[in-house]
């Protein structure tokens, strides 16, 4: 179920705002009654109009992409850096990304126009499991992979458990691969996870999105989900809460 002035705002009749107005001037109709208050849901099979005249419905469509770094996780930036959108420009509903990866971050993105869906995989009761790997400087000790599995304190709390694993040490170059599961989604976590622990991420690429994993895409490239992907995606965040 989904807001009613968003659903009008997603059909690309008026912002969000504009639609919220457009309810309270009595112009919208669900399932042939008026609706002239704030605060009504819709699901897909309700019939929404706007002056009398249908909302076109999407096809839902689901697709992860591989987010190379230097690419922004957004519809559009203010800055005219680029965005994930911009490479979906053949796909012509309008989708949006599934939380966000850092400008600095490579790796597993979802892309949807699945509202109800996209805001049970990032709300936190779920618990949907994110996959990163991160090569740090210098060598973790046994203590700070312990502590990233306990949880860390960081300045807006504390982190939740998560499962972590030394892949690989340089003593050279005193850099490691680490690989780190949370299903938290705080601004920038992971990177302040191991600066709270004086370590450096060089490189951080987020390998797996829950059961989703960037097998066959390269960096820029993104795939469709199947019907059966989509499916397990709804029973998980279903099942999980």
């Amino acid at each position: 179920m989904e807001r009613l002035q968003k659903v009008i705002a997603r059909a690309g009749i008026a912002s969000r705002r504009k639609a919220e107005q457009l309810i309270l001037d009595g112009r919208v109709a669900v399932n042939g009654k008026v609706i002239d208050s704030l605060g009504t849901k819709v699901s897909a099979t309700d019939r929404v109009a706007v002056d009398g005249v249908p909302l076109d419905k999407e096809k839902l469509v689901y697709y992860l992409f591989y987010k190379p770094v230097g690419v922004i996780s957004s519809v559009k930036d203010d800055r005219g850096r680029r965005t994930v959108v911009d490479f979906f420009k053949q796909v012509p509903e309008r989708i949006f990304p599934v939380g966000r990866l850092d400008y600095d971050t490579s790796g597993a993105l979802l892309l949807t126009n699945d509202g109800a869906l996209a805001n049970r995989l990032m709300h936190p009761s779920y618990k949907f499991n994110k996959t990163y790997i991160a090569e740090v400087r210098p060598l973790p000790t046994a203590e700070q992979l312990s502590q990233l599995a306990n949880g860390i304190h960081l300045e807006d709390g504390m982190t939740a458990k998560a499962r972590v694993k030394l892949l690989s040490s340089n003593q050279e170059k005193r850099t490691a691969s680490v690989q780190l599961t949370i299903h938290e989604g705080r601004n920038r976590q992971v990177r302040r996870m191991f600066s709270a622990l004086h370590l450096h991420v060089c490189r951080l690429k987020r390998e797996r999105y829950g059961f989703l994993d960037l097998k066959g895409l390269h960096p820029g490239e993104a795939r469709e989900l199947t019907a059966f992907e989509v499916k397990t995606l709804a029973r998980e965040t279903d099942t999980q809460k």
